[in-house]
């Protein structure tokens, strides 16, 4: 089964602790069954990806 890079909406819940960068580019360390916030840059409503690393 391969890795899929889903996209989480602000307001979601964060499913993995770990860091999350969002559209603008900023990162964000964030804990399991956190809400995902808004934009650090723009606090607007964003998707924020998993960081592999």
């Amino acid at each position: 089964m391969k890795q899929e890079y889903r996209e989480y909406r602000t307001g979601q819940g964060v499913p993995v602790k770990g860091y999350y960068m969002c559209q603008s580019g900023e990162k964000a360390k964030l804990n399991k069954d956190e809400k995902f916030p808004a934009c650090p840059v723009s606090g607007n409503e964003t998707t924020w990806k998993h960081e592999h690393s």
